[in-house]
This record gives C-alpha cells, sequence and structure tokens, in this order.
C-alpha cells in the first residue's frame, strides 16, 4: 500500500510530516513561546478550531498557515532573537484569530484552556 503524503510545512527538512509531527512541532513551539505570547490560550484554541471538521475550509485555510508560519523554523524575525522573535508570528496569528473569530467556538477555548494545563 502507498504511504499517502501528509503535510508539508516548508521548512521541515525537505521531507513530509505526517499529522503526529505536525502536532508534536506545534506544542514545541507553543511552549517555547507561551511566556512571549500574551494570548497564547487564544492560539491553542485556534488550533483545535483548525483541526475541528465542522470548521469551514476557509477559517481552516488562514488558521492553518498561521499555525504554518508560527511553526515555520524561518521567520521574517528569527525567534530566537530575544525580545523581537516572536513579534512577527503574533502579528500573523493575531490577524487569523481576529478573520475567523466567529468560528472558535467556547469547546475549543475548553480545549485549550485543559491542554495548557496539560502541558504546563
Amino acid at each position: 500500500m502507498a504511504r499517502q503524503p501528509g503535510f508539508d510545512f516548508f521548512g521541515f527538512g525537505g521531507k513530509l510530516g505526517d499529522e503526529n509531527e505536525v502536532r508534536e512541532k506545534f506544542w514545541r513551539t507553543a511552549k517555547k513561546a507561551a511566556r512571549q505570547i500574551p494570548f497564547m490560550e487564544e492560539v491553542v484554541a485556534a488550533y483545535y478550531c483548525a483541526m475541528d471538521k465542522n470548521t469551514p475550509l476557509r477559517a481552516k485555510g488562514v488558521l492553518l498557515a498561521a499555525l504554518g508560519y508560527f511553526v515555520l523554523p524561518v521567520d521574517v524575525i528569527p525567534d530566537f532573537v530575544f525580545g523581537l522573535g516572536f513579534t512577527d508570528d503574533i502579528a500573523v496569528l493575531t490577524a487569523a484569530i481576529t478573520a475567523v473569530s466567529a468560528h472558535i467556538t467556547p469547546a475549543h477555548r475548553q480545549a485549550a484552556k485543559d491542554a495548557i494545563a496539560d502541558k504546563g
């Protein structure tokens, strides 16, 4: 049986990442950024919204693009630059979350609270 290609978020060493790899990279980046992004709970809620099968395709696309940018190792401002590293990520995430906020449900927000409590 042929392997179906997974997600290809640019910058993952040229190989396709499966869903588990994308999730792992999201959580790793989220943990690093938690102190620098004041609305991390909303970012995690956006992640759950993007993964929800009931979220409209357009909203998923906007969120996945922003979340993909968030986990990419290459940014306009590299994440390792102290004090400035996540500012471009914050701008992209804020714009995406604002654009699709009507689709982020209380269930997504509760899942985010629970996940942050578990991973914290």
